[in-house]
């Protein structure tokens, strides 16, 4: 981040609380943010054309493999509801694929075992736990995201068990991108190529990030793209969001309800919500960067999704992100310094390197915001 000292002007969606800061947001001419304006069409998609159209993505990409498809999973909400409707409902056949995180947490592996009991077929990889901890560090401390490895590793993952069970088809669950306040300039796109996937949600700099961990080839193979492999296979990526209306809060009611899904007894470390992303505690560092570089961190995020739903109003909304988006996640602390082998001295340097000082100021060693939401 830059170290000039000059405030930039910020603005807030009318209708939600996503900010300007957010990468590759945009406002219409009321102020309503890109995840505001696809929830309102939305309710004009002819979706039963659109799971039409998953059925005819299904056969053009069938290989003469076991599986219809891969659908990755953690265990958690969105990847069991998935899951579930591609097979139970639809009558195909998945491979659940789970890449493990670092420093899990209790009631992410216990509804990982859950999902399991119900008889689906499954992967779960390890990749090499010192490649894992070197990218995770690096991406800390050269792109402000601590869990750099693991977010690399669910994708990478994903491809590599593709080639090697003949699966030509995969199938994530919500586009982030369109669903939350990215740009949705690929909204009626229902097929993406991996480099999409690497550029929008791996942040770019991933080779740089890869040369620098000076990780061997074999230490590096689950984190690896083979790029031609897959271009001569043609492996297809879709969203599960493009074919149906995609909520959250319906994904965590169903997965309750089928797969006994758990949650946490208190709120999640830096939002009010219990119910998701429980599968790892670097989440709470991730979302903490967040907030510290553009602003807004998961409890914005959680109070935009209710608030589109219907759930909560704009200024309920807004008392939450004040008591919960600057959250300092010291529950952790001990872990971070632990597996990043760091002295908190380090590790508060790396924090203070990535805080955009142009909205925050340190005050009695704190991180505050120089702006009020509006």
């Amino acid at each position: 981040m830059t170290s000039n000292k000059k405030n930039i002007h910020l603005t807030w969606c009318k209708n939600c609380l996503n900010n300007s800061l957010r990468p590759r947001i945009t406002f219409d001419e009321r102020g309503w943010c890109n995840a505001c304006q696809w929830m309102e069409e939305k309710k004009k998609i002819n979706w039963k054309k659109r799971k039409k159209e998953f059925s005819q993505i299904v056969k053009k990409f069938k290989s003469n493999g076991v599986y219809d498809c891969i659908v990755p999973v953690s265990g958690g909400k969105d990847g069991s509801y998935v899951a579930s409707q591609i097979r139970d409902k639809l009558g195909l056949n998945p491979l659940t694929i789970t890449s493990r995180p670092p420093l899990e947490l209790d009631v992410g592996k216990k509804n990982l075992l859950n999902f399991l009991k119900y008889n689906y077929d499954h992967v779960h990889v390890t990749p090499n736990h010192k490649a894992m901890q070197t990218l995770n560090k690096l991406g800390f401390i050269k792109k402000g995201s601590p869990y750099y490895g693991w977010l690399t590793s669910i994708y990478s993952t994903v491809i590599r068990v593709a080639l090697q069970n003949n699966i030509n088809l995969i199938v994530y669950g919500e586009n982030g991108e369109i669903e939350y306040g990215g740009s949705t300039k690929n909204k009626n796109q229902s097929i993406f190529d991996i480099k999409y996937m690497i550029s929008t949600y791996i942040e770019g700099g991933y080779d740089q990030i890869i040369k620098q961990s000076k990780l061997s080839k074999d230490e590096i193979f689950w984190f690896d793209f083979p790029l031609r492999e897959i271009k001569k296979r043609k492996i297809g990526l879709t969203h599960w969001s493009y074919f149906e209306p995609w909520d959250p809060y319906r994904n965590y009611l169903y997965a309750k309800s089928k797969f006994k899904l758990d949650e946490h007894k208190q709120n999640s470390v830096g939002t009010f919500t219990n119910f998701a992303q429980n599968d790892q505690s670097l989440m709470a560092l991730h979302t903490y960067m967040m907030y510290l570089k553009f602003g807004f961190g998961r409890a914005t995020q959680d109070a935009g999704i209710e608030i589109r739903r219907g759930a909560m109003t704009r200024d309920q909304g807004l008392n939450l992100v004040n008591l919960y988006d600057n959250h300092y996640p010291v529950e952790f602390i001990d872990q971070y310094l632990d597996y990043f082998q760091m002295k908190k001295k380090e590790f508060d340097k790396i924090i203070d390197y990535w805080a955009n000082k142009k909205i925050f100021k340190k005050k009695n060693g704190l991180w505050i915001p120089k702006f009020k939401i509006k």
